[in-house]
């Protein structure tokens, strides 16, 4: 599990992959401010 931090709003939010991608390509959507931002770039924390 991974702790996110979205770069617009600065909100912190967890993850969990649910499939073997690589997390390089993956994109999350914030659940705050609905901006799409890459995953590998953003992690903060490993949980």
């Amino acid at each position: 599990m991974l702790l996110l931090r979205c770069p617009q709003c600065k909100q912190t939010m967890k993850y969990q992959a649910t499939d073997n991608k690589p997390v390089e390509k993956k994109v999350k959507r914030c659940v705050y401010c609905g901006k799409n931002f890459k995953i590998r770039q953003n992690v903060e924390k490993i949980l």
